[in-house]
């Protein structure tokens, strides 16, 4: 089976009921309704607001485009890219790429006119589709890019050096073409996340995208009266994979553009949504709204939600038991996974295991897990060590790169970069990536322990630690703080917060400045380090 195939099926079981749900807060008739307010005028929101399609229109659409696509001389193997903001056309195309046999090349919306022209050319991409918001950006770079033969653009005012999606699919036929492909052939490039240098595209195939499917359905055990709410980017392993687990059960999801605190819980409410996966920044903004009083929970319809879960970063425990507080009947779960791993559960909490909040858990579902030294021995104990993880969603190979794809992958393992350890129940907890490990007078510091430490501190709202130069020790670890809104610290406080650690773990530097994250939430610790150990040192406060 492939996973267009679950598609549809859908289309054939469940052909008038709702698949996709987008929603744009930007457009909601009156943000400041109430829910019962709201509920009054939902029978007629306005046309930008919400829009939907069924499991029959969804598979009609993809067949469409693929069908456009096959016209244009798209053949299995090609490379399409998408470069569109979450919205409702996003899975279509992307079902309607694979359904050619061409690859699919999700591309990260906030990629510069060179990033976009860098990763078209390593994954040889030979057709694009993009949104609106790029329309600078690809105008900058495509007479560049000669292989890129055809460009489709979603939305209105089309420009001159594209074609229109909108217009060409309604044209093309509504019967899936026929293409045959497997499970071993390829689907799909994806390229990392940048957090550790330039993107490097990382290839699928068929097998892993069935896998990341069958993995979130058996974790988190969707049926089809469950509604997941789609809130990170679709370019991404993350957003869409747990997605996979709707595709899989055939139940609804919620596409929401828009990541306020009060956004969120109204698309929960409004949508009557059971599952949400969320990033940390989004969890702790949301719980900071309610104690403001910014969010009133009584004014929402949210019973139903049953599971929350993170992934993405590694999970302060405190922020966990603060959730708890203000959900209790809350499930909670974390998944761990890397896109060259097709995204979350390899390693996977569970939420039958909550009581090991802080451990990113065992192995998942289809997974193996283990921790070596550098010489790839196991490691003894609660030793630190690097962790590996195996099984059918790990990638083909890094694309065009094969001396990359070497040091990653060894005897079907794939080395993720992050250093680990267990605990005496089987427990992996993340100590942090294995290049962002400071050297400290010939310590080891992980920096992520240290993250944790200082974000239980009430007025600290994120914060991120990394190696700064020093002529005696070799590195120092520095302290990149950002305050709560509204709040004040001075650097007296953290330094007599911090005595409860170790002193060799304390920060020798603190600095109060913005943490800046992706949009998948990682800490972008490259643009730390270029503007604190680059010689760009910015101005910092002593308080704020």
């Amino acid at each position: 089976m492939v996973i267009t195939d679950l598609l549809e099926r859908n289309a054939k079981l469940y052909p008038d009921e709702v698949a996709l749900v987008e929603l744009n807060p930007q457009n909601q008739p009156d943000p400041n309704l109430t829910w019962r307010e709201f509920s009054l005028i939902e029978a007629n929101p306005g046309e930008r607001y919400r829009r939907e399609m069924t499991w029959r229109e969804f598979d009609v659409k993809a067949n469409r485009f693929a069908n456009l696509l096959l016209t244009r001389g798209v053949k299995k193997g090609d490379k399409v890219a998408v470069l569109l903001m979450n919205c409702l056309e996003w899975l279509p195309v992307y079902f309607g790429i694979l359904k050619t046999g061409a690859l699919a090349v999700p591309m990260n919306y906030r990629y510069s006119a060179d990033e976009i022209k860098y990763c078209a050319e390593l994954a040889d991409v030979s057709v694009l589709i993009f949104g609106p918001e790029f329309t600078e950006r690809v105008q900058a770079v495509f007479m560049d890019l000669p292989m890129l033969k055809n460009r489709f653009f979603v939305g209105k005012d089309v420009p001159e050096f594209a074609d229109s999606y909108d217009r060409l699919v309604t044209y093309c036929s509504s019967t899936a073409p026929a293409v045959e492909y497997t499970e071993e052939d390829d689907a799909a490039i994806y390229f990392s996340s940048g957090t550790t240098g330039f993107p490097k595209a990382i290839l699928h195939n068929h097998e892993s995208l069935m896998t990341a499917c069958r993995v979130e359905q058996h974790h988190h055990g969707q049926t089809r009266d469950d509604v997941f709410l789609c809130i990170p980017p679709l370019y991404h392993t993350g957003a869409k994979m747990h997605w996979f687990g709707s595709l899989y059960s055939g139940s609804r999801a919620v596409i929401l553009r828009g990541v306020s605190p009060e956004g969120i819980i109204r698309a929960v409410s409004q949508e009557k949504a059971t599952i949400v996966w969320l990033l940390v920044p989004w969890a702790q903004d949301i719980l900071d709204a309610i104690d403001r009083g910014d969010i009133k929970l009584e004014d929402y319809r949210l019973d139903q939600w049953r599971l929350m879960h993170i992934g993405a970063q590694p999970v302060p425990p405190s922020l966990i038991r603060r959730w708890k507080k203000v959900f209790p009947h809350h499930q909670y779960d974390t998944n761990y996974g890397l896109s060259e791993s097709i995204g979350p559960g390899c390693v996977h909490l569970g939420v039958e295991n909550i009581e090991k909040v802080g451990a990113i858990g065992v192995a998942g579902y289809l997974w193996q897990a283990e921790i070596v030294r550098p010489d790839g021995s196991p490691v003894e104990g609660d030793e630190v060590g690097e962790l590996i993880v195996k099984g059918p969603g790990v990638m083909t190979c890094y694309y065009k790169n094969p001396a990359a794809t070497a040091e990653v992958l060894k005897d079907g393992w794939l080395y993720t970069g992050d250093m680990a350890k267990r605990d005496a129940d089987g427990f992996i907890y993340l100590v942090d990536r294995k290049k962002d490990v400071i050297i400290t007078g010939g310590e080891n510091l992980y920096p992520v322990q240290i993250e944790d430490f200082l974000r239980r501190h009430d007025k600290i709202k994120d914060v991120a630690v990394i190696g700064l130069p020093d002529e005696r020790l070799g590195e120092i670890a520095a302290a990149i703080i950002e305050v709560k809104e509204g709040m004040e610290l001075t650097e007296d406080e953290v330094n007599a917060f911090c005595t409860e650690l170790p002193r060799y773990k304390r920060p020798r530097k603190i600095i109060f400045a913005h943490v800046p994250r992706n949009p998948t939430g990682k800490i972008e610790k490259p643009k730390l380090r270029e503007i604190y150990c680059g010689g760009r040192l910015v101005e910092e406060q002593t308080t704020r």
